[in-house]
């Protein structure tokens, strides 16, 4: 008994071992888990797709084992034979790869190009040469660059409709569509109005919030009705099971469920497809059918989505004699195609009525999903590219004084390049609404929840602005756009245009900011992008104490507003003195509480009981706490107008010190390097920025470490003075010696020989081959991160885990700084003292002199190039010739126990242990 309870078991099985399946001890585990079968080990790497044991991380070896007549070396034949099946399987695959690339990269995007160019061409010939056409060789580039373009948009297109139909399915369907009367005469959409309104519309979240709220919200609420729950339309099992009772109740209800989108069972369909098998990297050329299908739906998609639309467009901008107002804004077919789109919606919704009254069931609700499609597509062209538009715009025409243009400059440029001109005011218009954005994200840290009423909350998990756009009426979305660009327009006004009059006014000299190039500037323009682009701003931007600066900013502003003009509780709330002073289920407190004042000697414990209620409405919506109570002082609405008063002055003010304190400072530090040349503003003002940050990190600092006493401070100032001098150490080494010496072995390999003819004496700019540097050592740095693990991977990843703070300045010399300098000093003084010592002494010409020292280093470049391909090409035929040997005479495997003491693996199986 004792010695089956001691005897060893494999870990998978719990079997003893045998003479034929002996146990095996391959890797570091001991105790129970020591001991396994091959044949269970075997088993268990193909389920769990690993190398290596789970436990202790060791990687498990195999010997092989060959056949006993196999000879010691391969004969030639057999060499032979496996690498011309090598090399006709690698035919077979690049037959089949350029194939594939050939379909999705030549023919798919060549087809759509001319299908398009024959529908817009408009007349019959283009139809009937149409054929010919796609044969044709001409344009062939142009054509398929442009037919990328095309099948990325309808492929966004196909891909969006299919994502609206999950959203009308998930979300439901406006209520107008659901009816099966016809709606009501003010149109598309206002009897839903109250029930969107309900569902946490972020502009207006006092139909959301029943319980006292904010003034300006008690005016405007929208009351819920009485029979809708507040989660109504949000929960899908809900729906199909009130679906399932109605069908059962009304038999007639059929027509609305052929028209629920659930007919085609996507899911299943999509089951057994995956990429490599759609787009043929599998193999197999099942990709050929979906070419086709490809081919075809970009034909379908052009035809239904641009040229019907575009037509209608054309013809209504004709007939309405706009014809010239149009072509004169250079983009005659988007805008008459957003025409034909408006007209269509028009078309649609007004046969949608017709339906309704007729009682076409089905008919009705096809057309009110395609009014739904032409809407959310119609809004999210206003939301997403109308309105930064707008805004980009509008930003530049006020900041035209600050760099001294005019209109007419900027009339000139949008005739010159109306697209580039349009797409850089688009971009300049998101990065501002993005900004915007994120400060009210920030706002609403720091505020009263409530405040912002007026505000969509982007943060609200009940917010979606797709739904938005599906029930709510097309009347709100115009006021909501029209507020927006008020909103937006007043701000570019009160913080860019104000500041530049008053800066003109009380600084006339300081305006208008340098944007020009000079030639003649001791620094190169892209020297100091590159300097700017790769050392400042990541440095700057990668910080995270900016964005708690702001907010702590932020707070003190509200704080001092808010007790400047009593109006601490509004902005701010009372929740720590509630919490502090009152208990929450205290039903014997008879004051009123911090909320709205009490007019109507009503107890506490009412007001109690309706916040109770709107705070289980809003858990029930899922959406957080949007209402918190606030002590209302007297003349409430003064000190409302007096507050909007002092937070354009702030902001005034604020705007003042961002466009002067860092180009000032910049400007003054630069004039010591640069004497009285002129700088573009952008890298001034990026210095000086820089330097503000820095004073302001420091200021901080220093405050931070007063209160703990002068010992503290001189210990800390010590910690710091020696962390700034090795970080000036290993910056010195790693953002200096390094890119100086790379960007210089850079110019010798690559640039000089292809600039510099032999008769011509290189000149060399440290500063230039510096940046150029940095900009190379960063894009070596991303490349070996991305690939795999080796020495410099390791220290480069283990310097950055240990950050400044930790900085180990001997390990960083030792392992980085030594070695990289080592190698690049050696590729560069090597090459010179073969080119200028060795050559000479052989006694050659000044000719062949001038040629070795001009072409030694792309010489050696090439030669080092040739090794490393020639090395990589050995270890692929080594690899090539264990193939075929293990094809030919391997008939097994062994597996290798894990032997401690000899370090290494020995292929004997142990002895039995039940026998032993």
């Amino acid at each position: 008994m004792d010695t089956a309870e001691e005897a060893d078991i494999c870990r998978v099985c719990r079997s003893e071992g045998t003479p034929d399946k002996p146990l095996y001890h391959p890797c570091v585990c001991t105790g129970s888990i020591k001991f396994i079968h091959q044949e269970c080990l075997v088993q268990w790497l193909k389920h769990s797709r690993k190398e290596y044991c789970e436990l202790c991380k060791h990687r498990f070896a195999f010997t092989p084992i060959y056949s006993p007549d196999m000879p010691s070396r391969l004969p030639i034949q057999d060499i032979c034979a496996g690498l011309l099946t090598s090399v006709g399987t690698a035919i077979r695959y690049w037959f089949h790869y350029t194939l594939v690339a050939f379909a999705w990269l030549g023919v798919v995007p060549l087809t759509a190009c001319r299908i398009y160019k024959c529908l817009f061409t408009g007349s019959v010939s283009s139809l009937l040469t149409l054929p010919l056409d796609m044969l044709s060789t001409e344009n062939l580039l142009a054509d398929c660059l442009q037919g990328c373009f095309v099948v990325t948009c309808t492929l966004c297109a196909f891909i969006s409709l299919v994502w609206l139909r999950e959203q009308i399915v998930h979300g439901g369907a406006p209520q107008w569509l659901e009816q099966h009367q016809p709606p009501p005469p003010n149109a598309a959409g206002q009897a839903n109005e109250a029930q969107a309104a309900g569902q946490g519309a972020a502009d207006e979240p006092p139909a959301a919030q029943p319980a006292p709220a904010d003034p300006p919200a008690q005016n405007e609420a929208e009351p819920e009705p009485p029979d809708v729950p507040p989660d109504q339309g949000d929960d899908p099992e809900l729906e199909e099971e009130e679906g399932a009772a109605a069908e059962d109740a009304d038999p007639n209800n059929g027509a609305q469920d052929d028209m629920n989108w659930n007919a085609l069972e996507w899911d299943r369909a999509a089951e057994e497809l995956t990429w490599e098998r759609m787009l043929g990297l599998d193999g197999s050329l099942v990709f050929l059918e979906h070419v086709f299908w490809v081919v075809s739906l970009n034909t379908l998609f052009i035809l239904v989505f641009a040229f019907c639309p575009y037509h209608i467009g054309h013809f209504s901008v004709v007939g309405l004699g706009f014809e010239e107002y149009v072509q004169a804004s250079h983009f005659e077919g988007l805008i008459t195609t957003i025409v034909g789109y408006i007209l269509l919606a028009m078309t649609l919704i007004l046969c949608h009525g017709l339906a309704a009254l007729v009682r076409f069931q089905r008919s009705r609700r096809l057309l009110g999903v395609c009014y739904i499609v032409v809407k959310v597509s119609l809004l999210v062209v206003v939301e997403i590219g109308v309105f930064p538009l707008i805004c980009g715009w509008w930003l530049d025409i006020c900041s035209l004084e600050m760099f001294d243009a005019s209109l007419k400059d900027r009339e000139l440029s949008f005739k010159s390049a109306p697209g580039t001109t349009m797409f850089l005011h688009w971009l300049v218009g998101m990065v501002y609404v993005f900004y915007f954005a994120s400060f009210i994200l920030l706002l609403r840290e720091v505020l009263r929840p409530g405040v912002l009423w007026f505000l969509r909350n982007l943060n609200d998990p009940d917010f979606n602005p797709v739904q938005e756009m599906i029930h709510l009426p097309i009347y709100r979305h115009l006021r909501r756009f029209i507020l927006s660009v008020v909103v937006f327009g007043s701000i570019v006004l009160l913080m860019l245009w104000l500041p530049i009059r008053l800066i003109k006014l009380l600084l006339p000299t300081f305006l208008p900011y340098n944007v020009m190039l000079y030639s003649d500037a001791p620094v190169s323009e892209l020297s100091l992008e590159l300097l700017l682009l790769q050392v400042v701003l990541p440095a700057l931007l990668e910080q995270g104490h900016t964005r708690q600066w702001l907010k702590g900013l932020v707070r003190a502003w509200t704080v001092s507003a808010g007790y400047l003009l009593d109006l601490h509780s509004y902005l701010l709330g009372e929740q720590e003195d509630n919490d502090a002073n009152q208990p929450v289920n205290n039903n014997n407190n008879n004051n009123p509480p911090h909320g709205h004042q009490n007019n109507n000697n009503n107890p506490a414990p009412a007001v109690g009981e309706g916040l109770h209620a709107a705070h289980q409405a809003i858990l029930q919506q899922g959406g957080p706490v949007g209402f918190q109570p606030y002590h209302r002082p007297l003349r409430f609405p003064l000190r409302i107008v007096l507050l909007i008063a002092f937070m354009c002055i702030t902001l005034l003010v604020a705007s003042l010190v961002c466009l002067t304190l860092p180009v000032f400072t910049g400007r003054w530090l630069m004039s010591f390097w640069t004497g009285n040349s002129k700088i573009h503003e952008l890298y001034t003002a990026a210095c000086g920025l820089y330097v503000c940050w820095l004073s302001i990190r420091g200021v901080t600092v220093l405050l931070a470490w007063m209160p703990q006493g002068r010992t503290v401070i001189m210990r800390k100032v010590q910690e710091w003075t020696l962390m700034i001098l090795k970080t000036l150490v290993v910056a010195l080494l790693v953002a200096g010696v390094i890119p100086l010496l790379l960007g210089l072995l850079f110019e010798l390999v690559i640039v000089a020989p292809l600039r510099v003819p032999l008769d011509q004496t290189p000149l060399f700019y440290p500063w230039q081959d510096w940046a150029l540097g940095v900009l190379h050592a960063k894009i070596i740095a991303a490349i070996t991160l991305m690939g795999p693990q080796w020495w410099l991977k390791t220290v480069i990843e283990q310097v950055y885990a240990n950050g400044i703070r930790n900085i180990d300045l001997q390990f960083i010399i030792r392992k980085l700084a030594a070695p990289v300098i080592s190698v690049l000093l050696l590729s560069l003084c090597v090459p010179y003292v073969i080119a200028a010592g060795v050559v000479p002494a052989v006694g050659v010409t000044p000719e062949m002199e001038i040629l070795m020292q001009r072409r030694i280093y792309p010489f050696l470049l090439m030669v080092v190039s040739l090794i490393g391909i020639l090395s990589f090409q050995i270890r692929q035929f080594k690899r090539l010739y264990e193939h075929i040997k293990n094809d030919k005479y391997l008939v097994g495997q062994r597996l290798v126990n894990y032997e401690r003491k000899a370090g290494r693996g020995s292929s004997v199986p142990p002895p039995n242990p039940v026998t032993e």
